[in-house]
């Protein structure tokens, strides 16, 4: 049986990778949705391509959302403790959810309908942008020295394992209820059913101590008055390379699980649940892969799998989308599948490299911010894919697009230090560090 010093670090692992399920399941399930029914829902006046790219739009909004909300919970993480940061979250995302699936559509409501919507994207927003900092945090923070990369990949395990759960969920209603059907109350069932999942993980969350290596740090310093804007002042060039280092990684996400869900069943010739179901398998393929990387990285460094994943993705981009564009399912994942690995390579050690690199006092707002701004390029993606298609006809100008990004996360990457070694505790103020 496991001692003390193993079950507190697994619990806290576990009980973050619950809320980081529970929060991106109602985040992607708002994306899904958008590709699928939210332009005959929301958007039934205009052009049906126009409106694709509308609701993208509105699924865009969530991630403009999610600096600020990751600004304003860190403030508060980094003064009164991770924790409370958690259940907060949690609850406003849980409420933005279930509102979105009684939310009426146009033909009830009118324009009120799409603003509205937009609206409640954006708290849906506050709260995953509050959440990743806190997840992230409380698992590194209650790990052994040499396993934070591993069991910092647990709550990132909540991202494809939430995603799963969504796209899963949208599956069986495409086998089980008619297009009318879906189009009139099927989609709203995953959102609704959001309310039952939130009491599980409130329920771990409130059982979970606050981060010692947080409350260390309170004994012996007073807390910042304004820990966002002190580490923007002292720090920001790494908040900087951190979020570039990890633009492709949320940019491509979002681009594979929303706008090819919609281009793959519109232009493509794919069958919506074969897509579903392809997305479906590929995220779950996602879940080892992350926690053997983030492994993997207690070993050999976090740097070295941030290069090689971001080095694999520029040259893997046009041979991804000409497989995506043959119409052949099983090439189709072959591709995802090559994808997926270059995003776990960064993914997997994210938590504990972006934590190692800020003192504790201002630990939840730098590696929040970091990991926020990335997302809004990340969040716009998907629309920016509409219009590069509606303008040039072609998947290369996407596959470029990805190769650029890619192309940037892998400067900023090298351009970041190692931190392995780095003592939590004593993280020095000034964020220096070794280049392995």
């Amino acid at each position: 049986m496991a001692g003390p010093a193993l079950r507190v670090p697994r619990k806290v692992a576990a009980a973050s990778l619950v809320g980081t399920t529970i929060e991106w399941f109602d985040f992607f399930i708002y994306g899904t949705a958008a590709a699928l029914v939210f332009n005959k829902v929301f958007f039934p006046s205009i052009d049906p391509a126009l409106g694709t790219i509308a609701a993208l739009g509105t699924f865009a909004s969530g991630f403009v959302a999610r600096p600020i909300g990751g600004a304003l919970f860190a403030h508060f993480g980094d003064r009164v403790g991770r924790k409370p940061m958690l259940v907060y979250s949690l609850l406003l995302m849980g409420a933005a959810t279930v509102c979105i699936g009684l939310l009426p559509g146009y033909a009830t409501i009118g324009v009120l309908a799409p603003v509205l919507l937009v609206a409640l994207r954006f708290c849906q927003g506050l709260g995953v942008g509050g959440e990743w900092g806190g997840a992230a945090l409380m698992a590194v923070e209650n790990a052994p020295d040499h396993r934070r990369g591993f069991y910092g990949s647990w709550p990132q395990v909540g991202v494809p394992l939430g995603l799963v759960l969504g796209t899963g969920s949208f599956l069986v209603l495409d086998l089980t209820v008619s297009d009318a059907a879906f189009q009139a109350w099927g989609w709203r069932i995953p959102f609704l059913a959001s309310a039952l999942l939130i009491l599980v993980g409130m329920w771990i969350r409130v059982t979970v101590a606050e981060s010692p290596v947080f409350r260390a740090d309170a004994e012996r310093r007073e807390a910042s008055r304004l820990p966002v804007l002190e580490v923007l002042r002292e720090h920001p060039r790494i908040i900087l390379l951190a979020a570039g280092s990890f633009l492709a990684t949320n940019a491509t996400f979002y681009v594979s699980s929303v706008w090819l869900v919609s281009y793959a069943t519109t232009e493509l010739g794919y069958e919506r649940s074969t897509i579903l179901g392809a997305n479906t398998f590929l995220s779950a393929s996602d879940i080892p892969m992350i926690l053997l990387l983030g492994l993997l990285s207690d070993r050999v460094g976090r740097r070295p799998l941030f290069l090689v994943g971001m080095a694999v993705l520029v040259v893997a981009a046009v041979p991804y989308f000409l497989l995506v564009g043959t119409g052949n399912i099983g090439l189709f994942i072959l591709g995802g599948l090559v994808v997926q690995a270059c995003r776990s390579a960064v993914y997997g050690p994210q938590s504990a490299y972006f934590a190692e690199q800020f003192p504790t006092h201002l630990r939840y707002s730098g590696a929040s911010l970091a990991y926020q701004l990335a997302s809004i390029l990340g969040g716009i993606a998907p629309a920016i894919c509409g219009l590069l298609v509606l303008w040039t006809g072609s998947l290369m100008s996407v596959a470029a697009y990805v190769a650029a990004m890619a192309l940037v996360s892998l400067v900023c990457s090298w351009a970041m230090s190692e931190t392995l070694r780095r003592d939590l505790v004593s993280v020095p103020d000034d964020g220096a560090a070794v280049r392995s």
